[in-house]
């Protein structure tokens, strides 16, 4: 597996093209690449977690490329199978994401509920403003809405190592 938040966030998008973002009808195409790009930086996150040992994770979990390809494939189904004018069911996207495909090997009460609020700063509705930030450097965020290249190259462009802030940690951490 990559190393380093931007190494994963790179190895995620290399399995996004322009089939799956044109397979969710057109006026829903921005809410699914604000949103994938949160998924992606979620899976990314809580993988690289790890490396804080017990003050990334109490248990030390293996979370895999299934966890995050089965909560892409459920964000395109519930976009594809929204009704006009029907907000963004985010509740429910965020159970499945967070509490049956990536919490369900999350042994440890803590870490599941530390898992669910860390997905919560990425899988939200707060994502879709330009404006929102993950950190308080403000240095990471979804970028504003392109093509699958735009997005490769803003991670490119993310600091080849991070600081545990993009992890939701104190700085000494």
């Amino acid at each position: 597996p990559p190393k380093g938040l931007r190494a994963n966030m790179l190895s995620s998008y290399n399995t996004i093209d322009d089939e799956f973002i044109n397979s969710v009808p057109e006026e829903r195409q921005a809410w699914l690449k604000k949103l994938l790009f949160g998924l992606c930086f979620f899976h990314a996150a809580v993988t690289e977690r790890k490396k804080f040992g017990p003050l990334g994770w109490n248990v030390q979990y293996v979370f895999s490329g299934p966890d995050l390809s089965i909560s892409k494939q459920q964000l395109s189904i519930f976009l594809n199978e929204m009704q006009p004018g029907e907000p963004v069911p985010y509740a429910a996207l965020s159970y499945l994401a967070g509490e049956c495909n990536y919490g369900g090997r999350v042994t440890d009460d803590k870490d599941r509920r530390c898992l669910m609020n860390v997905l919560s700063d990425f899988y939200c509705a707060d994502i879709q403003n330009d404006d929102y930030r993950f950190s308080r450097s403000g240095r990471y965020y979804a970028p504003p809405e392109g093509d699958i290249d735009s997005y490769r190259d803003f991670i490119r462009a993310l600091p080849y190592t991070e600081g545990p802030e993009v992890f939701g940690l104190h700085e000494n951490a």
